[in-house]
């Protein structure tokens, strides 16, 4: 195992210095210093949408709550996912590409001809590092696991070395590395969803009879005892909206500005959904967990923790070998989400952020902000270590609680003003402003102020919160673009009439 790790993270490497070789400025690690493939980009894409939650955490989920875990995390939520795929991308890649935005931040100033709502959105990335923080644990637990040591060495080794690289490479090697990286899910996707082979004998009755006589409620659609999946409106409604908006993450809508042609939209998109409905299948793994370990305890008797599940199940199920794959699946599905959130919270707080500001005091050459952007990814480092080491010892339940208030809570802010910049052009900046702020304001006080049943207990569900900060939001922003309207109007008839 600790061989086949140097060797996988000798091959990231020489991407890397490959890479470097052709990063020159800013740009070029925004966005790659030339086109790529379809192909590549749409691979790309499917492993950054899919990150070690997919393969290591979420699973977890559906090993204690069942078919309601399954059902609003492997079929809802991809369904409003792909669905916003397919009609945002086009749009904002050829207005991004129009105005050469290297950012959601960018886009979202030149779209709306506003410095100041630029700035607002950079700020707002800093909640993804909540997410950043979710792969750092997700990754530590499987290596740690794997290897039979403690977490606090490989946390800070996994960190020192995937923040390293990516201080140098950029779009150039993240477009390639992600392309073998999903190369490889694909092949542990299909490994983990053929390893409980035997519990299938008798066929889909027998197994789900099996399942049945652990807890009947694992074979419900709806878990009353659990902690985020009780009734339709958590399952059903609240994770089709948050797919839908989850698309509004930088590290995802900003991946067709890579393509060399928009010619290759379509090649990209269909790439990219047929790998990532084969990787939410593999949540479906959480079933075989739960009858490996039917009371949810290791080969200890110890209690398992929901993110430790599916790490000890493949230690569990997998022989040597196969496990060594499988193990570097599970690395590359979060490698590669976490290099798409440092290479775009990077060039975020660089180009949006931080550089902006030092450059009205000391112009900035394009060599200079890219060792900017070098400092700015050791500061971000530094705290994943810190944040991630205490997410490893005291989570709420899973760490995918953390990531998904700072996760949703970004993607709520940014919905109404992406949707509305694409199909309705004349979206005052005002309206932007008001249905941002508000998302945010909704999001948090719904969660932390305990405003609903789902959102007062232990464990609160962020997806509803999310999910009312994302309704609140878009009706803010159509009433105030309303507003905005009449009163230019008003003032149009009053100066002509005067």
């Amino acid at each position: 195992m600790a061989l086949m790790l140097v060797g996988y993270a000798v091959v990231l490497l020489g991407l890397a210095i490959r890479a470097a070789r052709r990063t020159r400025s800013l740009a070029d690690y925004a966005v790659g210093s030339q086109g790529f493939p379809a192909i590549a980009v749409g691979l790309s894409l499917a492993a950054s949408v899919t990150s070690a939650a997919t393969f290591v955490i979420n699973p977890g989920f559906v090993a204690l709550y069942g078919w309601s875990a399954f059902l609003a995390m492997s079929v809802i939520l991809p369904i409003g996912l792909i669905g916003s795929l397919i009609v945002l991308t086009r749009s904002f890649r050829r207005y991004g590409t129009h105005v050469r935005a290297l950012t959601l931040a960018q886009w979202m100033q030149k779209r709306y001809h506003s410095e100041a709502l630029g700035r607002w959105f950079a700020v707002l990335s800093l909640l993804l590092l909540t997410f950043v923080v979710l792969i750092c644990v997700g990754l530590t637990k499987v290596i740690a696991s794997a290897l039979s040591i403690s977490e606090f060495p490989v946390l800070v080794g996994l960190v020192v070395f995937v923040f390293g690289y990516m201080m140098f490479g950029g779009a150039n090697s993240m477009v390639y590395t992600n392309a073998v990286q999903a190369v490889l899910m694909l092949i542990v996707a299909v490994l983990m969803l053929s390893s409980g082979w035997q519990h299938w004998a008798g066929g889909w009755d027998a197994f789900w009879a099996k399942v049945a006589a652990i807890d009947p409620l694992l074979t419900q659609p709806t878990n009353p005892k659990s902690a985020l999946f009780r009734d339709w409106f958590e399952v059903a409604f609240c994770n089709f909206v948050v797919g839908v908006a989850v698309v509004c993450q930088p590290h995802i809508v900003t991946r067709s500005l890579l393509l060399r042609d928009e010619r290759d939209v379509s090649r990209y998109l269909l790439v990219g959904i047929v790998a990532e409905v084969v990787f939410f299948a593999v949540l479906f793994t959480g079933f075989y967990a739960r009858l490996t370990f039917p009371d949810v305890t290791g080969a200890n008797g110890a209690a398992l923790p929901m993110d430790g599940i599916i790490p000890a199940y493949v230690v569990q199920v997998f022989p040597v070998g196969a496990s060594l794959v499988v193990v570097l699946g599970l690395l590359s599905a979060g490698l590669s989400t976490l290099e798409g959130l440092i290479q775009s919270l990077s060039t975020t707080l660089t180009a949006d952020l931080i550089g902006p500001w030092l450059g009205k005091r000391w112009p900035l050459s394009g060599a200079q902000q890219a060792r900017l952007n070098r400092a700015v990814i050791a500061a971000l480092a530094g705290v994943a270590i810190i944040w991630s080491h205490q997410q490893l010892v005291r989570p709420n339940l899973s760490v995918a609680i953390l990531a998904q208030n700072g996760v949703y809570a970004f993607f709520s802010a940014a919905f109404m003003p992406v949707l509305f910049g694409i199909f309705f052009p004349k979206t005052p900046s005002q309206a932007v402003w008001a249905a941002s702020v508000i998302a945010v304001v909704v999001h948090f006080t719904v969660y932390y102020g305990g405003l609903t049943t789902y959102t007062s207990g232990v464990v609160r569900n962020p997806a509803v919160a999310a999910s009312l900060a994302i309704l609140s939001s878009v009706a803010a922003g159509a009433l105030a673009t309303w507003l905005v309207s009449r009163t230019l109007l008003f003032a149009s008839k009053t100066e002509t009439t005067s």
